[in-house]
């Protein structure tokens, strides 16, 4: 079963990600990490309620993944 846009963006916001304003229209939101500039915006289409398609769970997957990566070479300094 796939996931909501709600838990993609529950998992957004814990790993730091913020939602750009006033980007993005209608159900579209764009989130961006402000500690790292210099990874990619992830865009999110569809309502909270609705199921994420499997190219946005890779995406969200993907960019969590560089900010764990960068988190755990931070640690390591």
């Amino acid at each position: 079963m796939p996931r909501k846009i709600r838990q993609l963006v529950r998992d957004l916001r814990r790993a730091g990600f913020e939602a750009l304003p006033q980007r993005g229209k209608g159900s579209h939101s764009m989130w961006k990490h402000p500690a790292y500039p210099d990874i990619p915006v992830v865009t999110l289409a569809g309502q909270l309620g609705d199921d994420a398609q499997p190219y946005q769970e890779r995406d969200v997957q993907h960019v969590l993944a560089q900010v764990k990566g960068r988190e755990r070479d931070n640690d390591g300094k």
